[in-house]
């Protein structure tokens, strides 16, 4: 109870916070003038009538660029492995090496963000996910896809962009500003599906890879002629030697993973992850196979849910957080999600999966939001990025799980037993966080 204990003294020492933020002036008030780092400026961009950061600006249109390249290829992939003679459950296969490659990249991005700094992160992401959709749109074979999935070890650009508008935003209002981030890449989930069905439909699966691949090269210029070298308020002093080798550090990994509430966080997020990942790693499957959609109406599909996730993230989460306490905002979002996985069982046809969606993306983006933002509360400044990568590798986890489970369940059971699933595993954690939450 000690830990349940902790992170309710964190969530409402918060609360109280925010309330008290007319008092904090300066995100530097916490330190000594000794103590500040030298680190490169980011001068205000006043669009109209309002005032910018420059570097998060710049960091927004990096993961709307991300977001539209990533979507690009995962509207075309499917389509692509059908051409190739692959059937759903190897598809699953190819969908569990993406994500186990990208587990055993998050944290050390997380760690290399936190030592390097910002610019050089989004760098890495960005190399990374160009290399990742040049050899998809290379790939001829079925072995190519999987070399394919290789290079996305560090394709974690979300997770750079939230290191950024953490070092550099305001601290209570992270949820927020994460939020905001989301309403980003929520526009490039818009339109990325949208443009990838087009280019499959007029030319072909692999110039959209290539067009993916473009995007994420024009993103590596701009991350280096705009983001500065440095974002963190502190720095971290050690040689580069020592540097190399703190990124392989798995003691102070293990250190923070075990850090007072956030192995608790990280298990929730696990267990409520699960039942959407399996939808999500299956749904180009579901809308090819089970509602029999063309390329182009997936992307409608998929730019309907990018829509979704932009007003909740963007703008829903943003509205919650000044109303309601974010421990609040976590157990209601968890009980709304019953009710939402109950009905997506029930889908049998797109109109339907339209209306079930909209519930389903509003609990899911509101509850990892404040996770996520609940997470980097849990270390000082000087690890966020690695626990940002923690919380990335707990998605890539259930990614790497999510395809082959999803595909046995579509192959055995039919697409209503990812409701089922999701209905069993939320109403778990909804009574575990009442319970155990239930003075906050």
């Amino acid at each position: 109870m000690a830990t349940y204990d902790l992170i309710s003294r964190k969530l409402q020492k918060h609360n109280t916070d925010k309330k008290e933020m007319k008092e904090t002036n300066s995100a530097d008030s916490f330190m000594d003038e000794g103590d500040k780092p030298t680190m490169s400026k980011s001068s205000d961009i006043k669009i109209f009538r309002w005032s910018f950061n420059s570097t998060i600006l710049v960091t927004h249109v990096n993961i709307f660029l991300y977001a539209t390249c990533f979507w690009i290829q995962t509207g075309a992939l499917p389509y692509l492995t059908k051409k190739l003679g692959v059937d759903m459950v190897v598809f699953g296969y190819l969908q569990t090496t993406f994500a186990v490659v990208q587990l055993a990249g998050g944290p050390l991005f997380g760690r290399f963000g936190d030592l390097f700094g910002g610019r050089a992160a989004m760098m890495l992401a960005f190399a990374s996910a160009s290399t990742t959709y040049l050899f998809l749109g290379l790939a001829n074979s079925f072995p190519l896809l999987f070399i394919s999935r290789l290079p996305s070890i560090f394709m974690h650009a979300m997770q750079g962009g939230q290191m950024i508008v953490t070092d550099m935003g305001d601290k209570q209002q992270r949820a927020a500003s994460l939020g905001m981030l989301g309403l980003s890449y929520g526009v490039g989930m818009v339109v990325g599906p949208f443009i990838g069905g087009l280019i499959t439909k007029y030319s072909s699966e692999q110039t959209a890879a290539f067009a993916a691949c473009f995007g994420s090269v024009l993103s590596v210029f701009i991350a280096f002629f705009f983001i500065p070298k440095k974002t963190k308020k502190t720095t971290v002093t050690s040689t580069l030697e020592e540097k190399q080798s703190s990124v392989f550090d798995i003691n102070k990994i293990v250190k923070l993973v075990m850090a007072p509430g956030a192995l608790f966080l990280l298990i929730i997020r696990a267990a409520a992850g699960i039942p959407i990942g399996v939808f999500q790693s299956m749904f180009s499957v579901v809308a090819l196979e089970t509602f029999k959609l063309p390329p182009e109406q997936n992307g409608y599909i998929l730019s309907y849910i990018g829509v979704l996730t932009m007003i909740v993230q963007g703008l829903g989460v943003s509205i919650l957080t000044k109303k309601y306490s974010e421990t609040s905002i976590l157990k209601w979002s968890s009980f709304s999600l019953i009710f939402s996985y109950l009905a997506l069982a029930f889908v049998t046809n797109v109109q339907q999966l339209c209306i079930v969606m909209a519930p389903l993306v509003m609990g899911l983006a509101s509850s990892n939001i404040v996770i996520s933002s609940v997470l980097t509360r849990t270390v000082s400044e000087l690890d966020t990025g690695a626990m940002l990568g923690l919380n990335m590798a707990v998605n890539s986890l259930i990614r790497s799980l999510s395809p082959t489970i999803g595909g046995m369940l579509l192959k055995y059971y039919g697409f209503p037993s990812f409701g089922y699933l999701g209905f069993v595993m939320l109403s778990g954690v909804t009574i575990f966080l009442f319970l155990k939450m239930k003075d906050v």
